[in-house]
């Protein structure tokens, strides 16, 4: 029984979602690296889109700054700072200023009070208190014996997997107010927001790929729990 769990779920749940989580990784950076060749007509830089966008929406209190890397763009709620990677800020790319617009969505959903990005933040302390004690305890589990140290592990990494899935939700939120700030001013062709569509898809799939590795990841422990009684 124990093989034939091990060989359902490598074969059939593993190997599809590890497979998924490559392809979506390589598609996102084909797709931005395509786009990034083209820039936008109206000769605006990603900086300048955000903070237009920004302004629009009544965010005169959020703040641009630059950020090292590549694709590290983010939104810290915490600081109200829209922080763009060195390949975006500057660049006049429809790639960039769909990733830069995608996080501005991200402040316009915590300034319009959105659910889930709220649901989401007050998951990440027990997300990462989660994380990190896990699999520890279920290594303990194995070691001594004692169950509820098992099922303590799992419930914990639960809220890893619960973290992911609401993640969904708020990123594909977050692109759709991208593109209708984009289409709203009036500043980009039809192709142009195409292009952004196709950026921000891409970088979608990452988030169902984690989602989908994670629930692996939680069906297993689950799998070794019932194996071990």
């Amino acid at each position: 029984m124990i093989w034939y769990d091990d060989y359902f779920y490598y074969l059939v749940l593993v190997i599809p979602a590890v497979l998924l989580s490559l392809f979506a990784q390589i598609k996102v950076k084909t797709t931005f690296a395509k786009y990034s060749k083209i820039n936008a007509s109206c000769g605006m830089t990603a900086a300048d889109v955000s903070a237009e966008i920004l302004r629009r929406h009544g965010l005169f209190n959020t703040r641009l700054s630059a950020v090292a890397g590549n694709l590290t763009d983010n939104y810290n709620p915490t600081t109200d700072v829209v922080s763009l990677s060195e390949s975006v800020i500057d660049s006049r790319s429809v790639a960039a200023i769909g990733v830069a617009a995608h996080e501005c969505g991200h402040a316009m959903q915590y300034a319009d009070g959105y659910g889930p990005i709220k649901f989401r933040a007050a998951l990440i302390p027990i997300t990462n208190f989660g994380s990190s004690l896990s699999i520890p305890l279920i290594f303990l589990a194995l070691i001594t014996g004692f169950s509820v140290f098992f099922l303590i592990g799992i419930i914990l990494f639960a809220f890893s997997t619960l973290f992911q899935l609401v993640t969904l939700p708020v990123e594909f939120n977050a692109s759709r107010r991208a593109v209708k700030e984009l289409e709203g001013s009036g500043r980009f062709t039809a192709e142009e927001l195409a292009g952004v569509k196709k950026v921000l898809t891409a970088a979608a799939m990452t988030y169902v790929a984690a989602l989908l590795v994670s629930l692996m990841s939680l069906l297993r422990l689950i799998l070794l729990s019932r194996n071990r009684r």
